[in-house]
């Protein structure tokens, strides 16, 4: 794997480190600013819309620029809002900062996989892919513990001086590392909207949300499930948290090498996968032993779909697939959001703590429905060429 896919991966580690990092230091922040925990918890939504606003918005200003200053640009962006979060006066200040730090996110892993899939051959594209969001992943296992570790040392606002100071070095990496290569001649914002005129570009991004929307439906409310379901001490929850991470990075690579030998296959296989495993986390959650190695199979089984949705929605895209890349990390965002509000939904009414893994269950299951319908259109488009794919 070229060296320039490290520099993204850094990149990658600082993103998926601010994006969650927030919910260690939720307390301090709600007691920095003077607010309730449910509107320093807001900080969290604004930078999921961020990312959603920012990602198309962004990738298509781009689309005729060439792709390294494209990315170092928006590593600026990040850094801009991580300095801005820790120099925040306000909580509205400090939501500013959120929502300009998100707004780079879905941009950077939309250009950034174009470009990773650009530096190797077609074969070893979803690896390619996989290797960048190593980075996301490796955020969850290190970077969060240790941005929540450094923030209760020497508060909250040192957190994200370190966060902007890993974004620094991932620019830096992209500056040296990563070569300069024009966009794509043929490709113009009217060329990228036209991807969209695909049915399989929208089944993509509808695997997306659905599959990940099933993920995050049960991830959100993992801490309840673990201690008040699963009988662990709240002190458990940070060795839980690096087994979960484990399965997240093991599982992005193997699933990487799965879809790069057959890609509808593999997605088709996990999705159900996804499903099986969310509904037998539910039974599981009630003892200890297999709630965690059930909690290990989601994060395996939930980030092995990653590299395969990706590339399948780059490949859906055809040679127009920036913006279409950017669009499916907005799927990604909604489908999280999605999942966490329906899990909440499913609490609520009074279904139990365990829930919200059999609303991720159904979520899973129509995620691979409609990856079934992409699989029959494809072969209904190879039966008869002249179809629209």
């Amino acid at each position: 794997m070229p060296l320039a896919l490290l520099a993204l991966a850094i990149s990658a580690f600082a993103i998926g480190t601010t994006e969650f990092v927030i919910t260690g230091l939720l307390p301090d922040i709600a007691t920095g600013f003077a607010v309730d925990i449910p509107t320093a918890g807001l900080l969290v939504s604004g930078y999921a819309l961020g990312v959603v606003i920012g990602a198309p918005l962004l990738t298509a200003a781009a689309t005729k620029l060439r792709r390294k200053p494209v990315l170092l640009g928006l590593m600026g962006l990040f850094i801009a809002g991580n300095v801005g979060s820790a120099l925040a006066g306000s909580y509205t200040e400090m939501m500013a900062g959120r929502v300009v730090a998100a707004l780079c996110h879905g941009a950077f892993f939309g250009v950034g996989s174009v470009v990773a899939a650009g530096l190797v051959a077609p074969q070893r594209r979803a690896a390619a892919i996989a290797m960048m969001f190593t980075g996301l992943t490796v955020a969850n296992v290190l970077g969060v513990p240790l941005g929540t570790v450094v923030g209760q040392a020497f508060g909250w606002r040192a957190t994200f001086w370190m966060v902007a100071a890993l974004g620094v070095v991932g620019a830096l990496g992209i500056l040296a590392l990563v070569p300069d290569r024009p966009a794509d001649p043929a490709s113009n914002l009217r060329v990228e909207l036209a991807a969209f005129r695909r049915p399989q570009v929208w089944l993509a991004l509808g695997m997306t949300a659905l599959g990940f929307g099933g993920v995050f439906a049960s991830f959100t409310y993992v801490a309840p499930i673990m201690t008040e379901v699963a009988g662990f001490p709240a002190g458990a929850l940070t060795w839980l948290l690096l087994v979960f991470g484990a399965g997240l990075v093991v599982g992005n690579l193997a699933g990487a090498r799965a879809a790069d030998r057959a890609l509808m296959p593999t997605l088709v296989v996990l999705l159900a996968a996804l499903a099986a495993v969310l509904a037998i986390f539910a039974v599981t959650a009630a003892s200890p032993i297999p709630a965690v190695a059930t909690l290990a199979a989601v994060g395996f089984v939930g980030f092995a779909t990653v590299p395969g949705l990706q590339t399948r929605v780059m490949e859906a895209a055809g040679s127009a697939g920036t913006l279409a890349s950017a669009a499916n990390i907005a799927a990604f965002n909604l489908g999280n959001a999605a999942g966490a509000w329906l899990g909440g939904v499913a609490i609520a009414a009074g279904f139990g703590l365990t829930s919200p893994d059999i609303v991720g269950a159904i979520m899973a299951a129509a995620g691979l429905a409609v990856a079934l319908v992409a699989v029959g259109l494809d072969r209904r488009h190879n039966a008869a060429p002249g179809m629209p794919a």
